[in-house]
């Protein structure tokens, strides 16, 4: 079974990474049969596509960067920060592998067998945030009035830039695509021709107590997918830097273990194989490899200059508030 972390010993670049893996894995899926392989490798492909060929970034990331300039204007007691991201190598490849683990894993619990290859092919084509944006705002304190709440002010403004967000943007050239958040609460703020299109993890929490909003858009003139995620700071320190995003080895681990323990070894090659590479990518010692353009001391300490692990930044703007030390009335 081919897999990323062959790859990742050899001085190579990550688009050398990219071809070699693709190749060798195409070949092997050809030999086997595998068509979830097949799939596996376009993946790989669309990767290296945005790596090598992101001039429409630059088309892009401006209209988006409109956005940034009506809440600089409509809101300037605000501070907010707007970062863009080609979503990372390892990051992508243990997302490709953790949703086959997934899927198989819910599927087989909730009918006592497993998907179809056309049902698991349809899942895994269903992919829309290899491109991501994400805007975050912050009201500073001195902007409260003595009755008011951080976090509930804070969260009606993140709601009133999303309710702008959808028409702004598709009068740019983006289509909006409906959220498949079907029996999901939505808060009262999100306008009704709005709400069907985002989906609502601030009113509805992830069991880590992820909260964020997420709209996936289509750019018409780039012709790809984007996701955009809009939070306020707290719930941003929580995704990135708290539980969210550090649940702990051990515990990632147990419920990696939980869902092979369901699935007896050898009845579903392509769970057995994405569940393998998966766990693999989870055991890496980032300090051991030997990527152009990466280096780590550890697991935490990383300097990423190839979007290995932390994935390529294509638009950083921040925005801090006017306001500092004035009310607003």
């Amino acid at each position: 079974m081919k897999k990323l972390n062959d790859y990742l010993y050899n001085g190579d670049t990550v688009l050398k990474i990219l071809q070699r893996y693709a190749e060798d894995l195409k070949e092997s899926a050809k030999e086997t049969d595998n068509q979830i392989d097949l799939l596996h490798c376009n993946f790989l492909l669309q990767i290296a596509e945005l790596l090598q060929h992101n001039e429409f970034l630059t088309s892009q990331s401006q209209r988006i960067r409109e956005f940034y300039k009506l809440m600089a204007n409509d809101y300037p007691f605000l501070a907010f920060t707007f970062k863009g991201r080609i979503k990372s190598l390892i990051r992508a490849e243990a997302k490709f592998n953790g949703n086959i683990v997934e899927y198989i894993y819910e599927y087989y619990m909730e009918h006592g067998n497993y998907p179809s290859l056309l049902q698991l092919k349809n899942h895994l084509n269903r992919f829309r945030d290899l491109i991501a944006y994400r805007i975050v705002i912050s009201l500073p304190k001195c902007q409260l009035k003595t009755d008011e709440i951080l976090a509930d002010e804070e969260n009606k403004y993140l709601y009133d830039v999303a309710n702008k967000l959808l028409g702004f943007l598709e009068e740019r050239g983006f289509t909006a695509e409906l959220a498949s958040f079907t029996g999901k609460k939505k808060s009262l703020l999100l306008r009704e021709g709005v709400s069907p299109y985002y989906k609502d993890y601030v009113e509805n929490p992830e069991p880590s107590g992820y909260r964020s909003l997420h709209i996936t858009f289509y750019d018409n003139i780039a012709r790809c997918y984007v996701e955009v995620q809009l939070r306020t700071k707290e719930m941003d320190d929580f995704a990135e830097i708290g539980p969210a995003n550090h649940l702990g080895y051990e515990k990632r681990q147990e419920g990696e273990r939980v869902k092979r323990d369901a699935i007896p070894k050898g009845e579903n090659i392509y769970f057995d194989d994405a569940y393998e590479r998966g766990m693999m990518l989870q055991q890496l010692e980032l300090s051991k490899l030997d990527v152009n353009m990466f280096s780590a001391m550890d697991n935490s300490l990383i300097n990423d200059g190839c979007g290995l692990f932390r994935g390529r930044l294509i638009l950083p703007y921040e925005h801090l508030s006017r306001f500092q030390n004035d009310l607003i009335d």
